[in-house]
């Protein structure tokens, strides 16, 4: 079950509407006491819907975890659509320059937005368990960078994190100093990948990927790092990642 609404984040777009979803698993029933973990995802019209997806191609996760009858809510949103960067401003927690052109970095109002408005939205609606021990995040590419930036600056609110394919390339300096002033609780889990085919894409990716999972595994993270066979940077290598993100975001669970 699916969950569809429009919402405003007036301070990245003012009144402007773009899409929330929620997933809920088929079996639980309004007046039930079964309480469930929430996984939150950057990019949310990408998720679920192939009509709703940016290329016509969606990860199908309702499919996946419907049909492995996974005990998980699932809340995403939108992008920013806006040509003029966007999404690259909302989804990168520092400035840059892409194209010639200055990104501002508004990673931080994001996620203030995704704790301090949404997480509360969601809890208070929907039958989570609200705590950080059962309070997941992912994304890819630029959401990926965010997922990764959430788990280290927002350790507080989000115990484990999945970053497939994320940009490590847009400020690698300041997500290593990031990395290393971090203080992840113990336990602390992220899922990270790289499809091999996107390794050309930016010079010194593989040294950058490297770097950033020694820095990590320092930090006492559980991380549980992939290079993709054939992987690409697209919705469809994405959705072929779906078990294995989702069984390191639950391993170990009851």
């Amino acid at each position: 079950m699916i969950d569809k609404w429009e919402l405003t984040i007036p301070e990245l777009t003012g009144d402007k509407n773009r899409r929330a979803y929620v997933y809920l698993p088929d079996w639980w029933e309004e007046g039930s006491e079964e309480r469930f973990p929430v996984l939150y995802m950057f990019d949310g019209h990408n998720v679920f819907f192939d009509d709703d997806a940016t290329y016509g191609k969606s990860w199908g996760l309702s499919e996946y975890l419907t049909y492995t009858d996974t005990p998980l809510i699932v809340a995403a949103v939108e992008c920013n659509h806006n040509p003029n960067n966007g999404r690259l401003a909302e989804y990168s927690p520092y400035p840059f320059r892409y194209n010639h052109a200055r990104v501002p970095g508004l990673g931080k109002i994001t996620m203030d937005w995704f704790t301090q408005v949404f997480k509360p939205e969601i809890d208070q609606n929907f039958p989570t368990r609200p705590g950080r021990e059962d309070t997941f995040i992912a994304g890819s590419s630029m959401g990926g960078l965010m997922s990764l930036y959430a788990l280290l600056e927002y350790n507080h609110i989000f115990s484990r994190a999945a970053a497939l394919s994320p940009s490590l390339w847009v400020t690698p300096g300041k997500l290593t100093a990031l990395i290393r002033s971090a203080h992840p609780a113990p336990g602390s889990v992220l899922y990270m990948d790289y499809g091999s085919q996107e390794l050309a894409n930016h010079p010194h990716m593989l040294r950058d990927l490297g770097k950033a999972a020694q820095l990590l595994l320092e930090k006492d993270i559980y991380l549980d790092f992939r290079i993709v066979p054939g992987g690409d940077h697209s919705e469809a290598s994405w959705e072929r990642q779906v078990p294995f993100f989702i069984n390191t975001l639950l391993y170990g669970r009851e």
